[in-house]
């Protein structure tokens, strides 16, 4: 697989292997476009390094749709969560071709020699503790607004500031 423009895979003291910027990026830009295979999500894979590409519609008959992922095959696939990202990733998903596509832009101004994030934003019942660092960590990689869904196994990772939210669905209201 050949190497990404302006872009170099490093070990990360997020996670793992990490992306990092060869060259500054700012505001808006587009960083990268990622490269993988689409699954259904009634396919046998390891997803652990998939996008969703859409959600579940009814087709003509009433029947669900599958739900279909986009499984990263290049480097983009060590892009790490934060839940203080600095880019976020976008996707396309067109029927008619069966053509997906996906990238991401910087949200704010990247250094050259800076990590690439994005948020995962996973869903309560597959998130998983989180390792970002940053200032604005929930503890827990999850939407922020399925805090109060967080399973019980994580409940003590919460951080502080989202710990009334997740103690006030505790209690019912």
């Amino acid at each position: 697989m050949p190497a990404l423009d302006g872009l170099k895979v490093v070990k990360s003291s997020i996670h793992g292997y990490g992306l990092v910027a060869l060259r500054p990026f700012q505001a808006g830009d587009i960083i990268v476009y990622g490269d993988g295979v689409l699954y259904s999500e009634d396919d046998d894979f390891d997803d652990t390094y998939s996008l969703l590409l859409n959600f579940p519609e009814e087709d003509e008959d009433g029947n669900l749709e599958p739900q279909l992922l986009f499984d990263l095959t290049d480097q983009t696939r060590w892009i790490n969560h934060s839940c203080e990202p600095n880019a976020e990733v976008d996707t396309s998903w067109e029927p008619k071709t069966s053509t997906a596509r996906c990238w991401w832009i910087a949200l704010r101004d990247i250094a050259a020699g800076e990590e690439l994030t994005y948020d995962y934003a996973f869903s309560a019942e597959v998130s998983e503790p989180c390792a970002c660092g940053s200032d604005k960590c929930r503890g827990v990689i999850i939407d922020e607004h399925e805090i109060d869904q967080v399973p019980a196994r994580y409940r003590h990772l919460v951080r502080p500031r989202y710990r009334k939210r997740l103690d006030k669905a505790r209690r019912g209201a």
